[in-house]
């Protein structure tokens, strides 16, 4: 039986799989995250914008980034126009995620990117690693409170998710979808031009 990894040997392989812009987007969601996270009104939202506008891969126009939301390896995310990410939201995009134009995202809801391997019973599941797969979120979206998005899913254009859902399947666009794990409950009438 070999001797569980140290934290000398996790930390090389974190290292191992981060380029040095990501490590700095780290570093500064870390640290001037912490300063601006809880800034509230105007000055706050501002703080936030320019912050993850310098992170973000991609960041089309402005957004609202409410206080106390938390976002993990900022620089895999892409986003479009007028973005809102409400208080206590957590996204941790390290396997690339893909936000729309418009898209709600609401108090307490989970966006992950990536999750832990599990596949080998012989070995602990601290010890396999991550498997990462890209989330992508359609135009006019609206995740509601509490909702938890899991790695590889897309939200198609002008999805509703239910608060307090669990999404484990793509959704087809103007879809409402709510549970856990979430079904179609109904769908949005679609634009008319």
């Amino acid at each position: 039986m070999t001797a569980p990894p140290s934290l000398r040997d996790h930390l090389a392989r974190y290292f191992r799989t981060l380029s040095v812009r990501q490590l700095a987007s780290l570093w500064l969601e870390d640290w001037l995250g912490w300063l601006v996270r809880s800034l509230p009104g105007a000055i706050g939202y501002g703080g936030r914008w320019l912050l993850y506008r310098l992170l973000f891969a991609r960041l089309a126009g402005v957004c609202f980034i409410y206080p106390g939301a938390r976002i993990l390896h900022a620089y895999g995310i892409r986003a479009g126009r007028n973005l809102r990410i409400n208080s206590g939201v957590f996204i941790d995009a390290r396997g690339g995620l893909t936000i729309g134009d418009d898209v709600l995202i609401g108090p307490n809801a989970v966006i992950v990117t990536s999750e832990h391997q599990w596949d080998d019973p012989d070995r602990p599941i601290a010890e396999q690693g991550q498997r990462a797969a890209p989330v992508t979120i359609g135009d006019d979206v609206w995740v509601g409170a509490g909702a938890v998005v899991l790695p590889g899913i897309t939200l198609a254009q002008g999805t509703v998710v239910g608060a307090g859902s669990v999404i484990t399947r793509d959704t087809a666009p103007y879809t409402i979808v709510g549970g856990v794990p979430a079904r179609p409950l109904g769908e949005r009438r679609r634009p008319l031009a």
